[in-house]
């Protein structure tokens, strides 16, 4: 399988690279309308690993916290109906769990936007 596999490889990188230098007419450098932004509107004004403000990150593990609740409660939903209580029970301390977040975010200020 890597016999044929790496071949067929090495073989696809090197038509696309000859397709790609037959576009562009072989130039080092690609021309304005290549570079451009595709479909974004502008050029940027910042770069894309700028630094956000630190007052974002507890939104966002809360917003985690919000995810991680629903993406458990929906199979569970089905594990409720042939286990009963037991599940009940374990959503219950699953839920107390999230929510000493929650609690803890609100006091916090976490929801207060300025």
């Amino acid at each position: 399988m890597i016999a044929i596999a790496v071949p067929l490889i090495l073989v696809l990188l090197a038509v696309s690279f000859a397709v790609a230098m037959q576009r562009i007419g072989v130039q080092s450098e690609a021309s304005w309308p290549q570079r451009a932004p595709f479909l974004g509107g502008g050029l940027p004004e910042t770069h894309a690993w700028q630094r956000f403000h630190v007052r974002y990150y507890p939104m966002t593990l809360l917003f985690i916290a919000f995810e991680m609740e629903m993406m458990f409660m929906y199979p569970w939903a089905v594990v409720y109906v042939e286990t009963g209580l037991t599940a009940l029970v374990e959503m219950v301390m699953f839920l107390g769990i999230l929510s000493v977040g929650i609690l803890y975010g609100w006091r916090e200020g976490v929801f207060r936007w300025q």
